[in-house]
């Protein structure tokens, strides 16, 4: 049975959490602000569904540091490349937007590119943070392979984000955080935990065919034997080559200007079948407004823009069109209310990770 997990409780266990698996308190609190805003804008395939599998499974099999080395190897007044060592990507996300909206407030524009890298969670809190601060925000990051190219049934690239944010004058920003596939991994990973099928058509398997079986899907990837169609569809005649297209504009930019690794570098298997590091590349984009037309101008033409697509004639049947960023806004309207609904596979995972970190002051409501 779901159950709901109060913000303030939930915040300071995953805090806790990630202190007593070796993440320094600061970059502890870095690493559960990110994990829980994907839990409020509604995305569950990137928030606590992922914290024990993702993080802390990996830190315990030696696959990614606690401690983050954030190493600045080139830089120069509007760019810099970054080594993460492997450390904690939610940290150097947030150091490396930082330092690209601190280019921009004075150059006007910055970018940064990672290398060497771990998950950053979603590339919204990044851009969300430029918009925040009157920037336009661009980041994307490679990922383990998952999507076939056009024509092709091998997995190849990774469900490459390219995320925009805009800063508008509505409480919420103008925010589009998608993979280049048509489904990602995460949500592949939500469906298995709850007994769903995945829809037909995003998953191809190596005969050619579409694939349904959530928990074959995984395991499939994993082994190769199955890829995700990207943006589009399979082949061309639903314009798949798009979405292959953007996912690998997403590769490029995540390796090339950091010489980072890519492609099947990235599949975190060693030659022998053993978990090794990632090395995950990500690029971060700040554009000031200020340097263009100003912020409040921005923010009002873009508003506008929004507020006239949403105002199109609809659909029969249809009661609202909604603009990228609204939904999350309006279901954190709800969440802040009500909580977390965890569901029972996640419910085991955190107390499997309570009694693991030994912080046994923590009682859960679903326990009761």
């Amino acid at each position: 049975m779901t159950s709901y997990v109060k913000w303030g409780f939930l915040t300071r266990f995953i805090e806790e959490a990630f202190e007593a698996y070796g993440i320094p308190e600061e970059d502890a609190k870095i690493c559960t602000d990110v994990l829980l805003q994907s839990d409020k804008k509604g995305i569950e395939s990137h928030g606590v569904n992922r914290f024990k599998p993702i993080y802390i499974d990996r830190i315990k099999d030696g696959i990614q540091n606690p401690v983050t080395t954030f190493e600045v190897v080139r830089e120069t007044p509007t760019t810099a490349v970054v080594d993460g060592h492997d450390g904690m990507g939610q940290v150097i996300g947030y150091r490396s937007i930082k330092m690209a909206i601190e280019k921009a407030k004075t150059y006007g524009m910055g970018m940064v590119a990672v290398r060497n890298s771990t998950h950053y969670g979603i590339a919204g809190y990044y851009t969300d943070m430029a918009a925040e601060a009157g920037c336009i925000g661009i980041s994307g990051t490679n990922a383990r392979p998952s999507i076939a190219p056009t024509f092709s049934v091998q997995n190849k690239l990774g469900t490459n984000p390219l995320t925009v944010s805009f800063p508008t004058d509505e409480p919420f920003p103008f925010s589009l955080d998608c993979a280049t596939s048509i489904i990602q991994r995460g949500r592949i990973e939500l469906y298995e935990r709850e007994g769903k099928e995945t829809p037909a058509g995003t998953v191809i398997g190596h005969d050619g065919s579409a694939m349904t079986d959530s928990a074959a899907i995984l395991r499939a990837l994993q082994s190769g034997e199955a890829a995700l169609a990207p943006l589009g569809g399979i082949g061309e005649e639903l314009s798949g080559y798009k979405g292959y297209g953007y996912a690998t504009i997403v590769e490029v930019l995540s390796a090339a200007l950091q010489q980072g690794n890519f492609l099947s570098m990235l599949t975190g298997i060693g030659k022998d079948g053993e978990k090794v590091k990632f090395h995950l590349g990500h690029f971060f984009i700040a554009i000031d407004t200020e340097a263009f037309v100003g912020l409040e101008q921005f923010k009002q033409t873009t508003g506008d823009i929004l507020r006239e697509l949403r105002a199109a004639e609809k659909a029969p049947g249809v009661d609202r069109i909604y603009t990228a960023g609204e939904k999350e806004y309006l279901i954190w309207q709800e969440r802040q209310k009500t909580g977390l609904p965890v569901n029972e596979s996640v419910q085991k995972e955190l107390i499997a990770i309570r009694d693991d970190a030994g912080l046994h002051d923590y009682r859960f409501p679903f326990e009761d």
